[in-house]
């Protein structure tokens, strides 16, 4: 039987974490209702940015821009490829950083493979958000860049603007040729679900794997109505128009993970809980039958005790 001052300081330990665990559950619950707010009131302005460029598409033609033309690559050329990763900046959330890492790892290992099958030779970067991933990815060998520390704590529109310069700023220096978005979705009914998106160059038709459910970008159909005019042509409309079709991405993008993570520290920490007042149980009834036996052990001792001075 097991000690009882041991029994009874593990039910003060695991009390003790069971109220850090409800406290940090009500935190993230806090945190995940905000996250939804941000969203719903950011996704109709993005589903909007992304229509209107589809209607310039449609309406103007052909469009020089070096954000929206990809170019093709022939055998012995190099792709140059740059993911920006967002995952969780604090651990207790799970196996939501891992799977982040897990997933930048397959996303580059299958590009790699691709181009290898066509000749072409892959150079990579990896930008991570958030300190648990990126320390795992540099441990495990993968090319990160170790300076490039970005926060990821509760989003906002300027934070993705900052980021936006900067992607546009190295992929007009053509540190890349590429850019990907690695991060992930809480979708109803499906969970947390990863989603990697090309931001750069711009592809229209990702529109609906990044637009919310229920937010839908379709091709429009503008031989019937009248002609757009745009002022001071659709060319330099469709360059705004990236800047913010970039921000948003971004945001939504920033959103999206935060929610996610905030979901996953919220299960974890639901979980942690629920595991806490199980072991609860187990050590009261563990420190009850060690207290019947102390009891009884006296009891014992005591009868023995008035028997042997009976027969003195």
């Amino acid at each position: 039987m097991d000690n009882l001052n041991a029994i009874k300081k593990r039910i003060k330990s695991v009390n003790d974490i069971s109220q850090m665990t409800s406290a940090m559950q009500l935190v993230s619950s806090a945190k995940m209702r905000r996250s939804v707010q941000l969203k719903q009131s950011m996704y109709p302005f993005w589903a909007r940015c992304a229509e209107s460029m589809q209607e310039i598409r449609q309406s103007a033609g052909v469009i020089n821009n070096p954000f929206y033309e990809l170019k093709q690559k022939t055998e012995g050329e190099t792709w140059k490829i740059g993911y920006f990763v967002l995952s969780g900046e604090q651990g207790l959330a799970g196996a939501y950083n891992n799977n982040m890492v897990k997933m930048a790892e397959e996303h580059v290992h299958q590009k790699i493979l691709e181009n290898v099958k066509k000749n072409i030779s892959t150079e990579y970067k990896l930008y991570v958000l958030g300190r648990p991933a990126r320390e795992k990815l540099i441990h495990n060998g993968y090319n990160v860049d170790r300076d490039f520390s970005f926060p990821i704590a509760e989003p906002t529109f300027y934070q993705a603007r900052n980021l936006s310069v900067m992607i546009k700023q190295r992929f007009l220096n053509h540190e890349f040729d590429l850019v990907y978005l690695l991060y992930t979705r809480n979708k109803p009914g499906k969970g947390i679900v990863p989603v990697a998106v090309r931001i750069l160059p711009v592809d229209i038709k990702t529109a609906n794997n990044i637009v919310a459910e229920g937010v839908d970008v379709r091709e429009k159909n503008t031989g019937d109505d009248d002609p757009i005019e745009y002022f001071p042509d659709a060319g330099a409309v469709f360059d705004y128009l990236i800047d913010t079709y970039l921000n948003a991405v971004l945001y939504g993008a920033m959103v999206d993970a935060y929610q996610s993570e905030q979901m996953a520290r919220l299960t974890a920490m639901q979980n942690a809980t629920d595991n806490a007042e199980d072991m609860m149980k187990k050590l009261r009834l563990m420190n009850n039958r060690a207290r019947q036996a102390k009891i009884t052990t006296e009891l014992t001792e005591i009868v023995n005790g008035a028997e042997q001075v009976k027969e003195i």
